[in-house]
């Protein structure tokens, strides 16, 4: 790691120095356990955390969290094609599994969706195409309604004034 060359302090994996003056390397160092990162466990191909099982030792192997899929989940697992039928499903799959097929409904959810609004855009195009040749637009919409708005006000105020 660090090394200060020309100097009594010199540091390797493993070791802290005493500073104490006129002390030989050697016997100031003392060894410690190599300092690990905090977070997630790091799993060997043991399965011992951080590779800290003893010699001779067992092995087992880590067993992925199974997950009972619900029956959205089901249906999604389906639609993606991940399983042919609902009988094929088993009643316990790896959360992965949930999460790939999720991912790929998403993703086939939001191309649905494109599709949809590209299609509503071309609608909106026709529709005002053949407005227009009609000679209808907003504003003539706007103004006959105030007018048959004004028409009614006019009849209510004939109608009590009688």
């Amino acid at each position: 790691m660090l090394a200060a060359v020309g100097s009594l302090l010199r540091l390797r994996s493993g070791c802290i120095p005493r500073c104490v003056p006129g002390a030989f390397p050697e016997t100031s160092r003392r060894r410690v356990a190599p300092l690990r990162l905090r977070g997630l466990p790091q799993y060997s191909s043991g399965g011992a955390p951080g590779g800290s099982e003893p010699q001779g030792s067992v092995r087992v192997h880590r067993v992925p969290a199974e997950h009972k899929p619900s029956q959205f989940d089901k249906k999604i697992l389906l639609w993606t094609g991940r399983f042919k039928a609902m009988e094929e499903i088993p009643p316990r799959i790896p959360p992965e599994m949930i999460d790939a097929a999720r991912n790929k409904a998403r993703v086939k959810a939001c191309y649905i969706m494109i599709g949809l609004t590209i299609i509503a855009c071309f609608a909106v195009i026709a529709s005002a195409k053949r407005a227009a040749e009609r000679h209808e637009s907003l504003t003539s919409w706007n103004l006959a309604k105030k007018a048959k708005w004004r028409e009614e006000a006019a009849l209510a105020a004939q109608a009590k004034a009688k």
